[in-house]
């Protein structure tokens, strides 16, 4: 087949797809937008993996309209040049922050009514809809929204749960109870290359998330697990803890109102929709993919 077009490859979850794509022999090219988007493609390219994107940050670095510039513009630059190419599957790689912040104990599902409330949800949902309302004879526009993506080399809140219990500090958030949606790059890489080798998958847009839900005190107890020490969890009071992180965000502390409500959250992702379209459906567990990614951790 034709090549395979990345871009965003030196990032976390782009280093990992050109590893499997490799190990599957698909060809591919990588290209950064770092200095622009190029005019044209090369004549050669078949689809388009968009993965590059300005992640959201919790130290609030950047503007608003930097997001705006790399997750709205840039893409739909692309996307134009995709259209004046001879490719025939463009792929985004946008996010469930699209649709939703906090969707509470609703399951969030493809048909879910949108509305982001930060500004990186709010650019890639604009992203989306550059995409969908343009529609081009023999041209298969697929989004994929995953969910909070994991594995080796990750950075974000896993990698510092693993430190905080690594370290022998209590848990001390053992009062909320939540369910929540994880996704494994492994799992995200097989169903990008799935979507590339098979055309007759229709074009839309597909959530992606692992299967079932694990809570953050399953997820402290897991990490406990691997390093063979009981769990340590404290339940201090919701309210005290609330106030804590409200000062936190004053005086830019670790636990912020930001990262409470990730770790605390309930965010459930249906994926449902996406299996039905595949001819194999992957059967990634959420505990499965975390242990991995856990163990990944310590050889880093």
């Amino acid at each position: 087949m034709n090549d395979v077009l990345i871009t965003g490859a030196s990032g976390f979850v782009g280093q990992n797809l050109i590893n499997y794509l490799d190990k599957r022999l698909i060809s591919h090219k990588e290209i950064s937008l770092r200095s622009g988007v190029p005019d044209s493609l090369p004549g050669d390219t078949s689809v388009v993996v968009h993965l590059a994107g300005l992640a959201h940050d919790l130290k609030n670095v950047h503007k608003e309209a930097d997001y705006f510039h790399v997750n709205t513009e840039l893409t739909q630059r692309l996307f134009q040049a995709f259209l004046r190419s001879e490719a025939n599957t463009f792929i985004f790689i946008s996010s469930v922050k699209a649709v939703a912040d906090s969707p509470g104990k609703e399951l969030l599902l493809e048909s879910t009514i949108p509305s982001p409330v930060t500004v990186y949800g709010k650019s890639k949902l604009e992203a989306e809809r550059a995409l969908l309302n343009h529609k081009e004879n023999g041209k298969r526009i697929i989004i994929l929204r995953p969910c909070m993506i994991h594995g080796q080399g990750n950075k974000g809140n896993l990698n510092l749960l693993y430190r905080w219990v690594k370290s022998g500090l209590p848990y001390p958030l053992g009062a909320f109870e939540n369910e929540r949606s994880y996704l494994s790059v492994d799992h995200l890489c097989y169903v990008i290359t799935e979507l590339i080798l098979d055309r007759t998958i229709p074009q839309g847009v597909y959530q992606v998330a692992d299967t079932n839900y694990v809570s953050t005190i399953e997820l402290i107890k897991l990490i406990s697990q691997e390093f063979g020490i009981p769990a340590c969890i404290w339940k201090i009071p919701a309210p005290t803890i609330k106030m804590l992180a409200k000062m936190g965000d004053w005086l830019h502390l670790p636990l912020n109102s930001e990262r409470l409500k990730k770790l605390t959250d309930d965010y459930k992702v249906s994926n449902e929709k996406l299996r039905s379209v595949l001819e194999n459906p992957p059967t990634f567990e959420a505990s499965a993919g975390l242990r991995k990614t856990i163990r990944s951790f310590a050889h880093e």
